[in-house]
């Protein structure tokens, strides 16, 4: 449990181990100790304790960030082109000190997952900012990671400034925000899981939106990813590519970049059997120079077809629509008993 009552989102922790599966907050500005029992947070929240502790360990002592003023959120949810819906929603649920509707453990997870996500700004690696909850217990369990996202819009666009990104590329690469709040409700939920994870890219400065590709940092090369945003006509992407090298060198010159890279089903050839030679998707492949094929962990390539081409997990292969090529192509090719898979590859600068 939480054992101080005035644990509020907002608060400046230090945050130590003081016994096993405890963790001690000593609150900075008075210096009250909260007690948090890690097993029975977890039990609250209904997600496994390791989950929990996993937040505890990787925010650590780090600071929070506060919430925009609730007067304010209406507008930052429009610049951030999050669905009408989901707006009221948002509002609906806002963590105000006196709901009802956030419980000590929510505003726990809150304040932490914000500290977990702001402590990697820069960093480019997957980063899941907490467990995954029961949405369907309300709008405060639902929107959690948006409140978070929320409040590491003023972190992370002060980051872009200080790196001279222009405002329009900011909010163009933040409004994803709308995009997949818009796609998870056509999904039935079926599609945060995942969704909560890659929007920290967007909050720690790691993936840029220019035209019609996404831009993530790397190592050595530059990551692209393809929204669902229209057509992936070759103009459009060499428009793109153009914009990205030119916005690396000029914004992160200490970074050098040899290739543009993807991962995705996008890139397999199997698609080949299927679309015609002059079709945006094979235009899109010929780009690449395969890897050689690795099996990735964690990752079903039928279930991620189905997610982006469908907008479902669950819906029967017979329910689906066949109203493209590529949906066609994906139904009698899964149906056939065949699979499609993920591949990466790469091509120079």
């Amino acid at each position: 449990m939480l054992c101080d009552a005035g644990l509020m989102h907002g608060l400046a922790f230090t945050v130590n181990r003081c016994r096993p599966g405890v963790a001690c907050i000593v609150t900075s500005p008075v210096g009250r100790v909260v007690l948090v029992d890690l097993e029975d947070v977890a039990a609250r929240l209904g997600v496994p304790v390791e989950d929990v502790d996993r937040v505890h360990r990787l925010a650590g002592d780090q600071p929070s960030a506060p919430l925009p003023a609730k007067a304010d959120a209406p507008a930052i949810l429009d610049r951030l082109a999050v669905p009408p819906d989901d707006a009221a929603e948002i509002m609906a649920g806002w963590p105000d000190a006196d709901s009802a509707l956030w419980t000590p453990e929510l505003r726990w997870l809150l304040d932490r997952s914000i500290a977990l996500v702001r402590a990697d700004l820069a960093g480019y690696d997957w980063l899941s900012p907490g467990p995954e909850l029961p949405r369907e217990r309300g709008p405060a369990w639902r929107h959690l990671y948006v409140y978070a996202y929320l409040a590491l819009t003023d972190v992370v666009r002060q980051y872009h400034r200080d790196h001279g990104i222009t405002d329009a590329v900011s909010w163009a690469t933040l409004a994803d925000l709308g995009r997949n709040l818009a796609v998870d409700r056509r999904m039935r939920g079926e599609g945060w899981p995942v969704m909560q994870s890659w929007l920290t890219l967007h909050a720690r400065g790691s993936v840029y939106e220019l035209g019609r590709l996404q831009h993530q940092r790397g190592d050595t090369s530059i990551g692209l990813h393809i929204p669902d945003s229209g057509p992936l006509t070759s103009d459009a992407v060499e428009a793109s590519l153009d914009e990205a090298r030119a916005f690396f060198p000029r914004h992160f010159p200490d970074e050098h970049y040899t290739t543009f890279s993807c991962g995705s089903w996008l890139l397999d050839p199997q698609l080949l059997e299927y679309l015609p030679e002059d079709s945006n998707i094979v235009r899109f492949q010929r780009r690449f120079e395969l890897e050689p094929y690795e099996e990735p962990e964690g990752l079903d390539c039928d279930v991620e077809v189905l997610r982006f081409a469908f907008r479902t997990l669950t819906t029967p292969l017979d329910q689906l629509p066949r109203r493209t090529v590529l949906q066609r192509a994906i139904i009698d090719h899964l149906k056939s008993g065949r699979h499609w898979y993920w591949r990466r590859g790469s091509f120079p600068i």
